[in-house]
């Protein structure tokens, strides 16, 4: 890592300039967030997410019910895509026409999904609903919710190292540029008695 590469700036040398030792603060400043602000800061993110998303768990358990639906009859077409949020996502799912009835006692009819993989007329399957029986996805599980909680953490964590070394970089490459530019100045000035006999005397 370059942050660390710029630390040696601080070792004594003749030839240090003051830029080199703004550089060396600069690094180990940049090393100090990467090492401690990072982290810390991804694990606040992981919290209030993890909080944010057993919430939303509670919820949709509490808004959504899984109620048992029976084929009426299957609908033409191929299987359809599973649901990547489902448990068995690899199977196909079919298409079927179905009767439920929602928790608050309203029979429904609908087409929807089904894993079984050859539906027929009076098979039963689960199927999510809200509290009128409309379809819904199914809810979230904690494991999963804990899963997306801790990925948020991590990228937070990542994210903000990249941000320390992005200014890092910002900041020397605008002293590199700031460096070059006194150093064509003073190029400038010495250029026209540059090689000639008894200059400066």
């Amino acid at each position: 890592m370059r942050a660390i590469r710029g630390l040696w700036r601080w070792r004594r040398n003749p030839l240090r300039r003051t830029t080199d030792l703004v550089e060396a603060w600069v690094a180990l400043v940049t090393l100090l967030l990467i090492v401690v602000a990072a982290p810390v800061l991804g694990s606040l993110v992981g919290v209030v997410a993890q909080d944010a998303l057993q919430r939303s768990v509670r919820q949709q358990h509490h808004d959504r019910h899984l109620v048992t639906a029976t084929v009426v009859r299957r609908l033409g077409g191929s299987p359809v895509e599973p649901d990547p949020d489902a448990t068995n996502a690899h199977d196909p799912r079919s298409r079927v026409l179905a009767d439920w009835t929602a928790p608050d006692g309203t029979r429904r009819h609908g087409s929807t999904l089904t894993a079984i993989k050859s539906p027929h007329r009076g098979d039963h399957f689960g199927l999510w609903t809200d509290r009128q029986g409309l379809l819904t996805a199914r809810p979230l599980d904690p494991a999963t919710a804990t899963t997306h909680a801790v990925l948020a953490g991590f990228g937070a964590a990542l994210l903000a190292a990249g941000l320390a070394d992005s200014g890092r970089r910002m900041i020397v490459w605008r002293m590199v540029r700031r460096r070059y530019a006194r150093w064509d100045q003073a190029w400038d000035r010495a250029g026209p008695d540059w090689g000639k006999a008894g200059t400066g005397s």
